[in-house]
């Protein structure tokens, strides 16, 4: 087990950071992974049947994704490029973006009717700007001029476009909240969800509000230091039932992405046990966890140094997740949020 951020670290092919989803969904690369033995064979996700049994469980994060992303200008002129992270009181905003100061009025969507103003009040200690907005109902500008938050290594290859904001959203997503997609399920079609539970695989869903935490890099070269940031979660008593029900009567429970996964680890880990319940949760899951209760986890390709990479290399091991992408790189899977997948099973 290494703390050295550095451990983390590897080169990869740049022209496989994929910009574009697979389509279909279920299309797209699947490479599955013994945690035990290390043993890796290639399929595609339509595939999946193939490694799940009667009575496992899948766990999918049904957060949806805020259309977050807000394109303006300001009072003087300039472009403005704004993600909203979180709402502070209503119409208060915190925000990711680069060049403005406090005082700047800010104007997004058409001129007229359609569109919002804010004013810049501050940049917080997170790095992060609040923004005050005068709209009167924000949430609903949001959903008629909010862009898809695609990350910027997406949105830097590739031109906006409205299909954006259902390609970056899961087939299950329910109840609004992320500011990042939960991209494991991204893999999913309705078709193949349906197959899954007529071959008795339960699925349970889970809300786990992709916020800032999810994807803040870690900075110190002791992963150790690193502190996530609280994302609320809600696991409904059902949804609980079902996954106790699965790993009680020996199914696997097979956590779909990270977010799915801290948000389990973090019931099982209370003093009462693995249960229903919701609040919020900075766990940070690294080389040395110890898992409760998941038995699978369905994971893309992450970038080097980053927390969900070390939550896979938690699960699969250290050496064998870097051994399994040095194979991704050779055989030419797609990388990141829009990219291929990962099956781990132990």
């Amino acid at each position: 087990m290494s703390r050295r951020l550095a451990d983390y670290d590897f080169e990869f092919p740049e022209e496989l950071i994929a910009s574009e989803p697979a389509e279909p969904r279920d299309s797209a690369k699947l490479m599955v992974v013994d945690a035990g033995t290390g043993r890796r064979e290639q399929a595609v996700f339509s595939d999946l049947a193939r490694w799940l049994k009667p009575g496992d469980c899948l766990v999918v994060n049904a957060s949806k994704v805020l259309p977050c992303r807000l394109l303006g200008k300001k009072a003087t002129g300039g472009r403005a490029d704004v993600l909203l992270v979180k709402e502070l009181e209503a119409g208060t905003w915190t925000a990711l973006s680069s060049g403005l100061k406090p005082g700047t009025a800010l104007v997004f969507g058409a001129e007229g009717e359609d569109s919002a103003r804010a004013e810049v009040l501050s940049l917080n200690d997170d790095g992060e700007y609040v923004l005050r907005f005068d709209a009167p109902d924000l949430m609903a500008f949001l959903r008629r001029r909010g862009l898809a938050p695609l990350p910027p290594y997406i949105s830097k290859r590739k031109k906006e476009f409205a299909g954006d904001r259902e390609r970056y959203q899961t087939v299950y997503a329910e109840k609004e909240g992320s500011i990042a997609a939960p991209t494991a399920g991204l893999h999913f079609t309705p078709g193949l969800l349906e197959n899954l539970e007529r071959s008795g695989v339960r699925v349970a869903k889970l809300v786990l509000h992709v916020g800032r935490g999810t994807f803040r890099p870690i900075v110190a070269d002791d992963v150790e230091a690193h502190e996530m940031l609280p994302e609320h979660y809600l696991l409904p008593a059902e949804e609980a039932r079902k996954i106790s029900s699965a790993a009680a009567s020996g199914g696997r429970v097979v956590a779909v992405g990270t977010t799915s996964m801290r948000t389990i680890e973090s019931l099982a880990r209370r003093p009462e046990g693995f249960g229903p319940g919701e609040g919020w949760t900075d766990l940070f899951i690294r080389p040395g966890h110890e898992f409760k209760i998941a038995r699978g986890l369905i994971t893309n390709f992450h970038w080097p140094k980053s927390t969900p990479l070390l939550l896979a290399s938690a699960f699969l091991g250290r050496e064998k997740l870097l051994e399994a992408y040095q194979e991704a790189f050779r055989e030419r899977f797609r990388l990141f949020s829009y990219g291929d997948a990962m099956l781990i099973l132990k």
